[in-house]
């Protein structure tokens, strides 16, 4: 009997690598178009064709200089740099589809929310109600010096901030105008009922925001919600706020344990645990057969660059890799924060002897998570058996070159789920929070943002 369904995002950034460091020079990758509209066009019609849920677009403000304490490595490589901003994308897309939805990351640590809350309601407008937001707190020391600041705030701050900030957003997107605000007649010439729009009055410890929401409601309002923290703030923060979160845990026996420890925050601020859509980092290598699956694998394998999967390593754990010999056993390095980043990887393969160099060849194609390799049906079997014995409801696919991996996801392997009645045949109608969760556009009870709707106006 067939289980539930699998989701799938596509994984993506506006620049050229994004976590397969190295195969942007693999001939058949295309991701050093990503200047050019119709690159991403073609690739938002691709995942249409395919079903996935959403286009989730990564972003950092900053770059990885940790590595060799410079940016050097990161300029050659092109990792995570040049990098553009991924808001502009998504009006263009939306015109070349009807259901993908859009999972944006911005983060809060510098932009104030007044403006920021208005460019994702004007997304949603233009999107008919397909716009997601991954919110994040920058981790980047040197997007935190480039906007004049002389640090990041400390990481319980970002989180006291990020509440805040959320609150700011749920006054403005929830509160501020009542469903029947917008009038529309020409006749007495009379657009908004200005008695039915509200300042938000809010004065906080980080915010001063007195006024009222620039922008009219949009379908969806607050756009649906994604985080990622993995930290325990964070980790706590997602439980309260968050209606999909994204994990990147490289083995089954970590991410049950943070799947766990997600629904039991969420039952613990008095959600519903199986309210969170929980979606697991993941690399797919698909093809006919097993054996054209594997030749593929071995063919990616030869464009890795180590320097620069060491680059983007360094930078998300903030230690500088170059300092190690690259076949040293880092487990025998008496840093606590060495040995914790270890572990994860020791998780996924104990048996291992985790050096740099094996770390490079592991975050070489598809970052921190895991890759699967094989025909479309030993590819689903790994899946379902990920889903069944995790607890997740899906997959953020990341590419090893692109288009052509999540071609091949579109092509091979979705129908092959489909199949088995572990994907959706065709999309719901409406916004993209319906599509997921088969409710309403708007957020709803338990959840924080919904005590923002003014009562006897939320239609």
């Amino acid at each position: 009997m067939a289980g539930s369904e699998i989701g799938f995002n596509a994984f993506d950034m506006n620049c050229i690598v994004h976590q397969s460091p190295g195969l942007w020079r693999h001939p058949r990758d295309k991701s050093r178009d990503y200047k050019r509209l119709d690159y991403w066009l073609n690739l938002a019609k691709t995942l249409e064709r395919g079903r996935f849920d959403a286009l989730f677009i990564a972003d950092v403000l900053g770059v990885y200089d940790v590595f060799r304490h410079g940016p050097e490595a990161a300029l050659r490589g092109a990792v995570q740099v040049p990098v553009n901003d991924p808001l502009p994308l998504v009006s263009a897309m939306a015109t070349v589809t009807e259901h993908l939805g859009f999972g944006l990351t911005a983060s809060l640590s510098f932009e104030h929310p007044y403006p920021f809350a208005r460019r994702i309601t004007t997304l949603d407008h233009l999107t008919e109600g397909r716009i997601a937001w991954n919110i994040v707190t920058s981790y980047l020391e040197s997007g935190a010096r480039n906007l004049g600041e002389q640090r990041q705030l400390d990481h319980d701050q970002r989180y006291d901030l990020a509440e805040e900030y959320l609150e700011v957003c749920y006054k403005l997107w929830e509160g501020s105008w009542q469903d029947n605000a917008v009038i529309n007649d020409a006749a007495r010439g009379l657009y908004t009922d200005p008695s039915r729009v509200h300042d938000i009055a809010h004065h906080g410890r980080f915010f001063d925001v007195p006024g009222f929401h620039l922008g009219e409601p949009s379908p969806q309002r607050t756009p649906l919600l994604f985080q990622a923290g993995a930290s325990r703030r964070g980790i706590a923060f997602a439980a309260r706020n968050a209606e999909c979160v994204f994990t990147a845990a490289p083995s089954k026996t970590v991410l049950r344990k943070v799947v766990e420890g997600l629904r039991q925050e969420a039952q613990h601020a008095g959600r519903d645990p199986a309210a969170l859509k929980i979606y697991n980092l993941h690399t797919v290598i698909v093809d006919d057969s097993d054996a054209e699956a594997q030749a593929r694998l071995h063919d990616y394998q030869r464009y890795i660059d180590e320097d620069a999967a060491l680059t983007l390593f360094s930078g998300w754990t903030g230690l500088d890799m170059s300092q190690y010999q690259p076949d040293s056993a880092l487990t025998h390095v008496h840093t606590n924060a060495i040995q914790s980043a270890v572990e994860a990887y020791s998780t996924a393969d104990p048996d291992k002897v985790w050096t740099p160099a094996e770390i490079a060849r592991w975050v070489g194609i598809g970052g921190q998570g895991p890759v699967t390799v094989g025909s479309a049906e030993h590819v689903a079997d790994e899946l379902e058996e990920w889903v069944e014995e995790t607890g997740i409801d899906g997959f953020n696919l990341a590419y090893a070159v692109t288009p052509e991996t999540f071609g091949a996801v579109s092509d091979l392997l979705v129908p092959e789920l489909a199949k088995r009645g572990r994907y959706k045949r065709q999309y719901r109608q409406g916004s993209l929070r319906h599509k997921l969760f088969g409710a309403g556009d708007r957020l709803s009870a338990p959840h924080p943002g919904a005590a923002f709707q003014r009562a006897g106006a939320v239609s």
